[in-house]
């Protein structure tokens, strides 16, 4: 079974930075080299929503209110990040790490999440 985890959140004033990070928790499987793994997030009071996705072969997608401003990355061993330049206070929400892409918004495995905090 495997449990990823997000580490990286936090309190930021806007126009800051954070970098998220998922990986297989300790008591996990590994996270497998050969899915596509992505980040979403929930603001209070909202649906979840897409922000990023990198596949395997490391293409990427961004939700349009991030391009230019968050990169996500991934490493051979499994970690993925996001590095997310200035932050807004709409940015504030639970970030969440998703892990083998079943198709739409569906994945095989989620992260607990991490909250992330944006103030003025």
């Amino acid at each position: 079974q495997v449990q990823p985890e997000e580490s990286g959140g936090g309190s930021v004033q806007a126009g800051g930075s954070l970098n998220l990070s998922c990986g297989a928790s300790t008591a996990s499987g590994a996270i497998p080299s050969s899915c596509t793994m992505a980040w979403y997030r929930q603001a209070p009071e909202k649906e979840r929503e897409f922000v990023s996705s990198i596949s395997t072969d490391g293409a990427t997608r961004y939700q349009d209110s991030v391009k230019g401003r968050f990169t996500i990355s991934r490493e051979k061993t499994g970690t993925m990040s996001l590095q997310m330049n200035s932050l807004k206070i709409e940015d504030t929400a639970v970030y969440y790490c998703a892990v083998c892409w079943l198709g739409q918004n569906h994945f095989r495995y989620w992260g607990p999440g991490t909250q992330v905090t944006v103030s003025s």
